[in-house]
């Protein structure tokens, strides 16, 4: 299989996907397509489209088998590996793992667009407004809720939402990024969810080759005082043109 991707330290779409299929030690070939000086630069749509009609991305390509969409790569990979139980086994905790795993692919736009993943910097906490403050302390509800009502009950004894790591966890990885990245803290629950995600092998992986990354896209570098900045070797560089 060949899971097509952007650049890791913006593209939260990306990092789903991968962060699964490396969680549960399924392989497949990475085939990273940096994105250009926009996220609409027309170059890099051209290229992207030859392995999806989307004309974004993550895509997995199995053989003939063309899937675009996280929560449809996710479906699919459950459907091809059945042995690595990509959803909760339990019936009630996978019905809940399948809802707030929507809720987050449709939702919280406006945590979204104010606090774009960008791994390499580190911002002081302030006042992000009500919106952003709606949106997260409803996905804090939901990680304190499912670690209630399955995770700590989970046999498994795992510290993810629903014990061991699914896709549910896949999902809300880039949110534990914005949290970090821009200072929100979250109850003693979240907090621990946070560490466990970004804990696991593949996001610290994830995470040193996005640092590593030579490419800046200016759309997600947001105006704001930076506490920390992981890519001293970037500082202002020029986002470089690209053909790929």
């Amino acid at each position: 299989m060949k899971l097509v991707i952007a650049n890791k330290n913006h593209s939260s779409w990306s990092l789903r996907p991968w962060l699964l299929l490396t969680e549960l030690g399924i392989p497949f070939e990475e085939v990273l397509v940096p994105f250009g000086k926009t996220f609409d630069d027309p170059e890099w749509k051209r290229t992207i489209s030859a392995f999806t009609p989307a004309g974004k991305v993550p895509a997995l390509l199995d053989g003939p088998v063309q899937v675009w969409e996280s929560i449809a790569i996710m479906e699919y990979v459950a459907d091809r590996f059945p042995e690595k139980h990509v959803w909760p086994s339990d019936p009630a905790a996978r019905a809940m793992a399948r809802s707030i795993a929507s809720e987050m692919h449709a939702g919280f736009q406006a945590l979204r667009n104010a606090c774009p993943m960008n791994l390499a910097w580190e911002h002081a906490p302030r006042d992000r407004g009500e919106k952003v403050a709606t949106d997260v302390a409803r996905i804090n509800r939901i990680w304190r809720d499912a670690r209630e009502r399955f995770g700590e009950k989970d046999p498994s004894g795992g510290p993810f939402l629903f014990g061991a790591f699914s896709a549910a966890d896949a999902m809300f990885a880039p949110v534990t990024t914005r949290f970090t990245t821009y200072g929100i803290r979250l109850d003693a629950v979240g907090e621990a969810y946070i560490a466990a995600v970004q804990g696991t092998a593949g996001f610290r992986s994830w995470r040193m080759a996005a640092l590593a990354e030579p490419w800046i896209v200016e759309e997600d570098e947001i105006d704001e005082p930076v506490l920390v900045d992981h890519r001293p070797h970037l500082r202002r560089a020029d986002p470089p043109s690209r053909s790929s």
